[in-house]
Parts: structure tokens; sequence; C-alpha cells
């Protein structure tokens, strides 16, 4: 005989169940928690009552602690035997009776997997069990290779260089290295066949020397490429050869260049000279008459005493007159030994004459430059144009060191004239 379950006590409305009878409860979804603790069972189990047909849902009570005395069993409709109590195990956390049969305890929830599919909901269908994840490890423990929170093993490094990349993730084969080139080469091949062909043309010989120059330095870059296995070493040597023969080429354009600009003068020379019968009818050039020697000329290569006037072959005189001493009119003048002579200008020719700047040149015996004096109206200069027949005349000053007895002058009447010299002692 085993002791049924304790009825709920103190329900809040009228039984609906016999005594005995498990009240039903809503089946909990696979991931509810651990279910609440039950009544205590006895060693033997008493077979259940067959259960009502339909029974309205009662409200679920909370489960109270075993009773220390014995309960009385209520009536049921029909007589079921109570066996005797008999004294409870101890007490063991199991699911609470439901009619269906009691489940196995619910493993406890796996730790979430943040890679995981989600869970089906509770009125998802049925699908195949799945297995639970492994724990995680613990803080500082060691992680196998390839789970979780492993370290992702580092990548082939960078190809900074063009160079050839090696296997890595994902590319086990690696990527093919690339077949080595010389550009070089080409290069110094086409220089040097321009600077052949551009060294020989006349004018422009120049260029192909430029040319020769660039073609040899890359020539010899291309070699340099070359002997680290670029390859095309025969072209290399061919272009730097064709570029040495470049320079020659362009030495021999500019021989070329010179021998046809001797040419073309020849053909100039005899286009302009006359056939010998035609100079025979021609009347012999009149030669000119020689002009006369500057030596002949007095006041140009001789200078003029003082007081006298030089006519210019257009008509136009000027006259320096005997210097004499300088007496100043102010009484704060610091003028030294100064001479003063009166300078005139006469325009004899058809047309007017135009005076800019007219004024001598005075020097003294050993040849020192004197200098201009300036006090009150002196100097009084010639500016202006002079009308034909008429003169202007001006005076002028200079200092000249004591003791001097001779002085000499030259002066120009106006723009792109020569000086007219005059020479004398100091009256």
């Amino acid at each position: 005989m085993s002791t049924p379950p304790n009825p709920p006590s103190s329900p809040s409305g009228p039984p609906t169940e016999p005594a005995g009878t498990p009240i039903p409860e809503p089946a909990s979804a696979p991931s509810a928690p651990a279910a609440e603790p039950a009544q205590p069972l006895s060693l033997q189990k008493s077979p259940e009552p067959k259960p009502e047909p339909a029974p309205e849902p009662a409200p679920t009570p909370e489960p109270a602690p075993a009773p220390e005395s014995e309960a009385q069993p209520e009536p049921a409709p029909a007589p079921t035997p109570v066996p005797e109590p008999q004294p409870a195990a101890a007490p063991e956390p199991v699911p609470a009776p439901a009619q269906q049969p009691t489940p196995a305890p619910t493993p406890a929830p796996a730790p979430v997997d943040a890679f995981a599919s989600p869970a089906p909901g509770a009125f998802a269908p049925p699908t195949a069990p799945l297995h639970a994840a492994p724990p995680a490890p613990s803080f500082g423990a060691p992680v196998p290779p390839g789970g979780p929170g492993a370290p992702v093993p580092p990548g082939p490094p960078a190809n900074h260089w063009g160079a050839h990349a090696g296997p890595g993730p994902g590319n086990p084969w690696g990527t093919p290295a690339r077949s080595a080139t010389n550009g070089l080469a080409v290069a110094a091949l086409v220089i040097g066949i321009a600077a052949v062909v551009i060294g020989l043309i006349p004018f422009v010989f120049w260029a192909g020397g430029l040319l020769a120059v660039v073609g040899i330095g890359i020539g010899i870059g291309a070699l340099v490429r070359a002997s680290d296995g670029a390859g095309r070493k025969t072209m290399a040597v061919v272009g730097t050869a064709l570029a040495v023969l470049g320079l020659g080429s362009s030495v021999g354009g500019f021989l070329l260049t010179g021998l046809v600009i001797e040419r073309a003068d020849d053909r100039l020379d005899d286009d302009w000279n006359p056939p010998a019968d035609l100079r025979r009818n021609m009347p012999p050039t009149p030669r000119v008459s020689p002009t006369p020697s500057p030596t002949q000329v007095p006041g140009m290569t001789t200078p003029l005493p003082f007081g006298e006037t030089y006519t210019y072959p257009n008509g136009i005189k000027v006259t320096l007159s005997t210097p004499k001493k300088y007496v100043t009119k102010s009484k704060y003048s610091q003028v030294g030994n100064a001479v003063e002579m009166t300078l005139t200008i006469t325009n004899g020719s058809s047309a007017a004459h135009n005076v800019i700047y007219a004024m001598p040149n005075v020097r003294d015996e050993k040849g020192m430059t004197a200098k201009l004096v300036f006090d009150g109206d002196v100097p009084k200069m010639i500016k202006g144009d002079i009308l034909p027949g008429e003169s202007a005349s001006g005076v002028v000053a200079f200092e000249v060191p004591e003791g001097t007895e001779r002085i000499s002058a030259d002066i120009s009447p106006g723009v792109m004239m020569p000086n007219a010299k005059f020479s004398g002692s100091i009256g």
C-alpha cells in the first residue's frame, strides 16, 4: 500500500476531482526552468484512477509542505480503497504530477552561443535534437585551435613591392610570379636607331646627338638589368651600340651641314655675277673722289684760337670768346680763381636749329677738367630753336688752378654734331 499525495490545502472553490486525482498543469516549454518541488512520494506506486472526461481547469494551488499528521481524504464519487499512510521518504525534487508520465529532468541550459541559430518557439514543429554546444573555457584557460575565441592564424605578409605572394588562407597555391621584363632594352634600341637617322640630317644633327646621349644612358641601365636576370641582353647591347654610333652620325651631320651651306653660298655668288659678255658692254663704274681728311679741317684735329668761328658743313657756326678772369657780384660767393667766356651759336642753314645742351668742356694746361661755376646769373645756357640767320649767346665760367695761363675747350652746337676745338691764353 502507498500513501497518496496530500490534497491541496484550503482550495478557493469546491473540489471537482476525486481525492487523490492529480491536478493537471499546463505543459512547460522545452526551455522552461526547473519544476517546482512536488509532494513526497512513497516507495510503492498505487494504480492511477481513470481521468474524468474533460474536467474544467481549476486554479493551480501552490504546493504546501507535507503535513505532520495524517490527512483525511475527502469522499469520492467512486469508492476507492485508501491505503494506510506510511512514513514518507526524504523529499526529492521531481516535476509536478500531470496526466502524462513524469518527464525526465531537463538538463541545465547550455551557454548561449552568439553564432548559433535562434531557438525554435513554443509552437515550432518538432525538430531533431541539437547537440549541445561545448562549454566555454574558463578565463585564462588555453583554447584549442579552431575553437571559439581561438586566435586567427596570421596571413602572409603584405606585398608592398609587387613581389610574388606565397600561399595563404584561401589560396594554398599562391600567386604565380611575374616574368621579369627589360623594357629599358627596347627603349635603348628605339632611341639608338632614331639617333643614327636624325644625326645624318643637316641642320637637325644636334637632335641626333642628344638622342644618342640619352640612348647610351638607357642602354647602360638595360645591361645592368639584364645582368640581374631580366633578359633581353642582346637587345640592350645592340641599342647601346647604336646610340654610340648616333654620336658619330651627329658629327657627320655637322660636317654635312657646313658643306651644304658652302655650296649654297657658291651658287648665290654665281647668280649675282653677270656673264663675261655682259660685263664687256657695261660702262665702267665711276670712282668717288676721296673726301678731305680730318687732318685738313682746322677746329677738328687742331684747335682754333679763342675768338675765331668754326663753321660746320650744314652752315651752323660756333664761337668761343677769349677767356678772361671772372669777378663775382655777390659778396657771399666763395668762387676761387675762375675764368669767364662767351659762347655764340649762329644758324647759317635754311632750317631752324634746335639746341638741347651746349656747354663747353674746359681743361687747364695739365689737362685737368675745370669746374663749372654756379653764381647768380652764371651760367647762362643756350636752349631751344635758333631760326635761320639768327644767333644765340650764353655766358659760362670755370674754376682753374691759381697760376693757370692757358686753357683749351671743345663744344658741340647740337645733337650728332662733332665738337669744335679751341685753345688760347687767358686774357
